[in-house]
C-alpha cells in the first residue's frame, strides 16, 4: 500500500532499535522480554514504548521480589494475584469521605452528563502492536492522509476506499453513531473528546492509527449529585489508591539496584 505524495516526505527511519538487557537486583529482564511488553504500551515512537515496557517490567519484578521478601510469592496464586495481595496488604489508601465527594461534583459539575452522541468516519492504517517499523510507518501514513484532506476534505471518502483497512471502508469510512461502550476504550477516550471536523492528528489503537473525521456531536445531558455520587467516591478512591502505590513503587526503586533503564519519576506515566 502506498500512501498519498504528501506523505511522501515523511518515510520512517530504518534503523532497528537497540534494545538493553536490564538487571533489577541483579535478577536480569531480557531484550525479548521488553519487545513483547511493548504491545501493551502504545506510545508517540519506538522508544517512547521501548522505556515504558521496560519501566512494567521492573516495577513488576520489584513487586515479586517484596512479595518474596514477605513470603507471599511462590504460592498457588498467580503472579499477578501475588501482586494484588502484596499491594491490599503494604499499599492501603483513605476512603473517600462524603464532603469530598461532595465539594468534587461542585468543583466538576459540568463533566457529569450522559454518553454524548457521535457521528464518525474513519479511515484505518493498521499496523500490529509490537510492529515498530510497521506502526511508524502507519503514524506516517495517516499524518500524510491528514495533510491531504485538510488541502481537499472533499477526498475523504475516496481516500477511505483506498487506503482504509477497516470494512467500513465499504461505506467511505462511516462507522455511524457511536455512544460510549461501542469501540475500544483507548479509541473513544481520544475520538469521545474531539469537535466536529477533521482531526489534526491520528488517533491511535491497539489496531494502528486512525484518520478521524467527526461529522456531529451531540453533548450529553447534565447528571444529579445523586445519580454520580458513587462514581465519585469510586474514582477518588481509587485516585487515592494510585497514589498511594505509587509511592510504594517510588520507595522500593529508590532502595534498588536498577540497571539499563532510567526509572525518572519525573517522566514516567507509569509512576505518576
Amino acid at each position: 500500500m502506498s500512501c498519498p505524495s504528501s506523505a511522501s516526505a515523511h518515510q520512517p527511519k530504518d534503523e532497528p532499535i537497540t534494545i538493553d538487557e536490564v538487571t533489577v537486583n541483579g535478577v536480569a529482564i531480557s531484550p525479548d522480554d521488553i519487545a513483547r511488553e511493548v504491545q501493551y504500551h502504545p506510545s508517540s515512537s519506538p522508544e517512547e514504548g521501548v522505556q515504558a515496557a521496560a519501566e512494567a517490567l521492573v516495577i513488576h519484578e520489584l513487586l515479586l521480589q517484596k512479595a518474596r521478601e514477605l513470603g507471599l510469592w511462590p504460592s498457588k496464586r498467580s503472579e499477578e494475584e501475588v501482586i494484588s495481595a502484596l499491594l491490599q496488604q503494604q499499599a492501603v489508601a483513605p476512603q473517600a469521605s462524603e464532603s469530598e465527594c461532595e465539594r468534587y461534583f461542585t468543583a466538576n459539575q459540568g463533566t457529569f452528563c450522559t454518553s454524548p452522541l457521535m457521528e464518525v468516519s474513519h479511515i484505518l492504517i493498521s499496523a500490529a502492536p509490537g510492529d515498530f517499523k510497521q506502526r511508524d510507518h502507519a503514524r506516517q501514513q495517516a499524518k500524510g492522509l491528514i495533510e491531504t484532506l485538510q488541502q481537499s476534505p472533499e477526498q475523504f471518502a475516496t481516500l477511505a476506499r483506498e487506503f482504509s483497512e477497516c470494512p467500513s471502508k465499504e461505506t467511505d469510512g462511516n462507522l455511524g453513531q457511536l455512544s460510549s461502550g461501542q469501540t475500544t476504550p483507548e479509541f473513544e477516550q481520544q475520538v469521545f473528546g474531539l469537535g466536529e471536523g477533521l482531526a489534526a492528528h491520528p488517533v491511535e489503537s491497539r489496531y494502528g492509527f486512525h484518520v478521524i473525521h467527526v461529522h456531529q456531536k451531540i453533548e450529553g445531558n447534565p447528571l444529579t449529585y445523586e445519580q454520580v455520587k458513587d462514581k465519585i467516591a469510586e474514582y477518588l478512591n481509587e485516585a487515592s489508591q494510585r497514589k498511594v502505590i505509587s509511592q510504594y513503587i517510588h520507595r522500593l526503586i529508590s532502595e534498588a539496584t536498577i540497571e539499563g533503564v532510567d526509572m525518572s519519576a519525573e517522566r514516567s506515566p507509569l509512576l505518576q
